[in-house]
């Protein structure tokens, strides 16, 4: 073919598909710089450990919290959720003084507009060495990572995300099932290996003793080393 019939084509990708997913190095990174304790810290608690998005984030308050569920309707879907508050971010919530309606405020102790947090963020990421594609959407993407990782359906990470769409939640989970299998695959054969190479021992072994018995006349264990041999065969 002369031309490319696909030249000029655009695959327009979903906003989240933009963004960047916090790597457990980049959190462990932003977290070493901004300890318990600082606003800076609570807001990546909130991304991370609620999975939602800016927009919902800045408007969390401790009036959203009862019994251990925190409770919100997000803007972008209209949906309810009620979200169990994970014990890594309830220690965070109960060391970082907070404002009276909204858990992240400025300096002067208002809530954040959206573009006002993501710039106030920023610079937190920039104070902890992180690369500019590190924004505050990268964590609410860690956060499905883990729950896909820890083995949790579609839709289990969709009632904590508030995604109506499974498509997007299924990417995390392939991922993660694709990475199950292979480590199971790579920890097998590295049993098959241990296994084998305890049957070559055990051959070589009976070998040798074979021999030793033959040179003493004593026929006993000549048939040791064939009975031996299948499992190494199988094991490989």
């Amino acid at each position: 073919m002369r031309t490319d019939p696909t030249w000029g084509i655009r695959l327009k990708l979903s906003k989240s598909d933009r963004h960047h997913t916090w790597s457990e190095d980049e959190i462990a990174q932003f977290e070493a710089f901004h300890p318990v304790g600082l606003k800076a810290r609570l807001a990546l608690a909130l991304g991370l450990y609620t999975a939602q998005r800016r927009g919902d984030v800045v408007r969390i308050g401790r009036q959203h919290i009862r019994n251990g569920v925190l409770t919100l309707r997000q803007q972008k879907t209209g949906a309810t959720l009620a979200i169990p508050v994970h014990p890594a971010l309830q220690a965070v919530l109960e060391a970082t003084p907070v404002g009276h309606l909204t858990l992240l405020t400025t300096k002067t102790g208002k809530s954040y507009a959206s573009n006002d947090f993501s710039e106030q963020f920023r610079s937190w990421c920039d104070a902890a060495s992180l690369p500019p594609h590190c924004v505050f959407h990268g964590p609410r993407k860690a956060a499905l990572t883990r729950l896909a990782d820890a083995g949790c359906a579609s839709h289990q990470i969709a009632a904590i995300s508030g995604h109506k769409s499974l498509k997007l939640i299924e990417h995390y989970t392939r991922a993660a099932d694709q990475a199950r299998l292979a480590m199971a695959k790579t920890m097998g054969t590295q049993k098959c290996r241990t296994r084998a190479n305890l049957c070559v021992e055990t051959i070589e072994r009976l070998t040798k003793k074979r021999r030793v018995r033959t040179q003493t006349g004593s026929m006993g264990l000549i048939s040791a080393a064939p009975c031996a041999a299948p499992q190494a065969r199988v094991c490989l």
